[in-house]
């Protein structure tokens, strides 16, 4: 069997086969090579290993197994160092002279052989072009035998380098061996985006890795059930939405809406489906998934679900609600204790109530309960007193007001003051009947008259008269001088200064 040694070069797509030769070359080694085109420099890839006759025809097809020459010394080594400066100076006159001659071409690189005698000059066009002319003027620039050769555009990637929409070099560049052809069948079957850009490599071509992962979709897919298929799951109808080639998963979207990912291993095959495969002679597929995989996922949502449904079917018992967190006990307000009542009493009350049962006061419960006293419509607030005083006819009681009034015949402002007059209730109240001989509210004197009287009085005294606002009723006390006279009340309009009967009477006194 013979033995080989793959060699990379620096203007090769893909690793080339020598013979070593007995020259003991390892991987990693720089070694001169004997080509078709001379001596050149490359690097062993990989150790020497046997293979059979028929890799090595499918390999190097009808060509001659060359062999190694030597290993590289540090002088080939410093010698390959010039000639790659070379190439790269003598770049920019190719470009100048392709742009010149205005051929339909792209300069790619120009690589100085071992031996230094010749130059080979690469460029990547769409189609053949005569370069005849161009050879000639190269010729006459750089002094050496001129080679001319065409490459494609993945083999100019290959040569310039760069990096891919994965973050890493490109793979022509790095590791690749040959260009296999890769068709848009590829990216269909991966479920990728049919868009030039997106699936086009840095050559303009389609991605070289959409061939390397093409076969284990193809594999997942031959297996897995087909997409928008329904399965029985114990939470209902599954539909699958996606596919996990890598991980071999399924995802699935159950009826509620939530979207769980199941191995392809652990979903199993109804007879239904086997029943189908068997009419039908295409492999079986599975289409149901038990409820033993749905316990191993690690997903909140999916036992929350398993354990709504234990409940429903029975094999979990609900528990019973716990009474404190569903009715609240209202807090007893505090009653205001009433002035005999029992309940809410304190100690000070009680001894209280218990000292007037003893002195066979009524109780609390016996006590009648005080009314209160409600406010006529129109009045404003409390009702005015009624007194009986000496200035109204036939000591029929007049209302006054405590503020800007006073009963007639009261002593003058330096006299002692008036006690106030018992207080009688109105007629027509709630509280109790009024006094025999009240006058009606109608029947008083009007502001103004009580207005004049006082203002008589006042000027007869020998004192200044009040201001209209602060006039008092005819009879009413004046307080002493200097002090502060009240405010006056904005008398209020409407059914308040009427008398029983709604209608307005003439004054008392006139």
């Amino acid at each position: 069997m013979p033995t080989v040694i793959p060699v990379k070069f620096s203007y090769a797509a893909r690793d080339l086969w020598f013979d070593p030769a007995g020259t003991g070359a390892q991987e990693g080694d720089h070694v001169i090579c004997a080509t078709e085109r001379g001596r050149e420099i490359g690097l062993a890839t990989a150790d020497a290993r046997e293979v059979s006759a028929d890799e090595l025809s499918a390999t190097i097809g009808h060509a001659q197994l060359r062999s190694v020459v030597r290993l590289a010394t540090d002088a080939d080594l410093e010698r390959a160092d010039g000639l790659a400066r070379r190439g790269d100076e003598a770049m920019p006159t190719f470009r100048r002279l392709v742009k010149e001659s205005g051929l339909d071409m792209k300069p790619v690189g120009v690589e100085y052989l071992f031996d230094g005698e010749k130059a080979v000059c690469y460029f990547a066009a769409e189609e053949r072009v005569d370069f005849r002319q161009l050879v000639r003027d190269l010729a006459r620039e750089f002094h050496v035998r001129i080679d001319m050769r065409q490459i494609g555009v993945r083999e100019e990637a290959a040569i310039v380098g760069g990096y891919g929409h994965c973050g890493q070099e490109l793979c022509c560049r790095r590791f690749a061996t040959g260009f296999d052809p890769v068709s848009i069948r590829m990216a269909k079957e991966q479920d990728l985006p049919l868009n030039s850009t997106k699936i086009s490599g840095a050559c303009g071509r389609l991605m070289c890795c959409l061939r390397y992962e093409f076969e284990a979709y193809r594999d997942f897919k031959s297996r897995a059930p087909k997409k928008n298929a329904v399965i029985d799951t114990p939470l209902g109808k599954g539909k699958i939405v996606e596919y996990d080639t890598p991980k071999e998963q399924i995802c699935l979207r159950l009826e509620n809406g939530k979207q769980v990912r199941v191995a392809l291993a652990d979903m199993t095959a109804s007879e239904a489906a086997h029943k189908k495969s068997e009419e039908l002679g295409c492999p079986c597929r599975p289409d149901t998934v038990t409820r033993e995989v749905l316990d191993r996922l690690e997903s909140p949502d999916v036992q929350m679900a398993l354990a709504e449904l234990d409940r429903k079917m029975g094999v979990v018992p609900e528990p019973a609600p716990d009474a404190s967190d569903i009715f609240v006990e209202p807090k007893r307000k505090r009653r205001r204790p009433s002035n005999g009542g029992p309940a809410g009493e304190k100690g000070p009350q009680r001894e209280k109530n218990a000292r007037r049962d003893a002195a066979g006061a009524p109780s609390g419960d016996e006590a009648p309960a005080r009314r209160r006293r409600k406010r006529r419509p129109g009045d404003g607030g409390a009702p005015a007193p009624l007194d009986v005083t000496a200035g109204s006819p036939e000591g029929q009681p007049t209302r006054r007001r405590r503020h800007h009034q006073a009963a007639e015949g009261a002593p003058a402002p330096d006299g002692p003051a008036q006690q106030p007059a018992r207080r009688t209730r109105r007629p027509g109240d709630k509280g109790g009947q009024a006094e025999k001989g009240a006058q009606p509210r109608g029947m008083q004197p009007s502001r103004k008259k009580r207005a004049q009287a006082a203002g008589g009085q006042g000027a007869a005294g020998g004192q200044k008269p009040a201001p209209k606002h602060f006039q008092q009723g005819s009879g009413a006390p004046q307080g002493p001088e200097g002090a502060d006279r009240p405010r006056r009340r904005r008398r209020r309009g409407g059914r308040g200064r009427s008398g029983a009967s709604g209608e307005g009477g003439a004054p008392s006194g006139e």
